[in-house]
């Protein structure tokens, strides 16, 4: 079975995150740091919630911040994003040839489901899995074991496809094999991503080959 992430690996959505969490905190005469965006870009959206709200010490509740940063994204996912050169095409070639596909995303699952509509996807995954829901973040392993029980599927027979250093080890050490996919948001981590992986490859298109 082949499993897909969604932000950075089929569309190309990770730098809008980088916008979203600056208007939000500069609505609120906050700035982003390092350690404020290297925290928040490993975690689902729940855990990130709670994190800025005890970084910043904002009255706002996480669920008003999962919902305000939802709305913030919302218009990109529905009507600007663009998918990854290759994305549609692999993914219909995948299908014709009878393999099993999923979606795995630390997305939240409103957003999700409007980029899948927007380009006509939805039908292409027998199962649409949201880290959220797993409770995990992707750099757990245990969310890969987690993930295979779902799919009932072992993971040895589980390839991810996905953009993240840390998400594709998490995945080889849950005994997923794993294709990273470049993406310029882990453009200075790159190396780290092809020693995690069994293949790596610079865009979709080369697994059409």
């Amino acid at each position: 079975m082949y499993i897909f992430d969604l932000d950075g690996t089929i569309t190309d959505t990770n730098d809008l995150w980088i916008d979203v969490d600056h208007r939000f905190l500069g609505r609120r005469g906050l700035t982003m740091t390092d350690e404020y965006q290297a925290a928040v870009a490993k975690a689902i959206f729940p855990v990130a919630a709670d994190f800025t709200k005890k970084y910043y010490h904002l009255p706002d509740s996480p669920d008003d911040i999962m919902a305000e940063w939802e709305e913030l994204a919302a218009h990109i996912y529905r009507d600007t994003a663009p998918l990854k050169p290759g994305a549609a095409e692999l993914l219909a070639r995948y299908r014709a040839e009878g393999e099993k596909l999923a979606l795995f995303t630390a997305c939240r699952p409103a957003l999700c489901r409007m980029a899948l509509e927007r380009f006509g996807l939805t039908d292409c995954f027998s199962h649409i899995v949201y880290a959220e829901e797993i409770g995990l973040d992707k750099h757990d392993p245990r969310c890969f074991a987690r993930l295979a029980e779902l799919l009932g599927a072992p993971p040895e027979d589980c390839v991810l496809i996905d953009d993240s250093p840390d998400n594709c080890a998490a995945a080889v050490r849950s005994g997923m094999a794993a294709v990273g996919v470049y993406d310029r948001y882990y453009d200075s981590r790159q190396e780290e991503l092809k020693a995690a992986c069994t293949e790596y490859v610079r865009s979709l298109e080369e697994l059409l080959k």
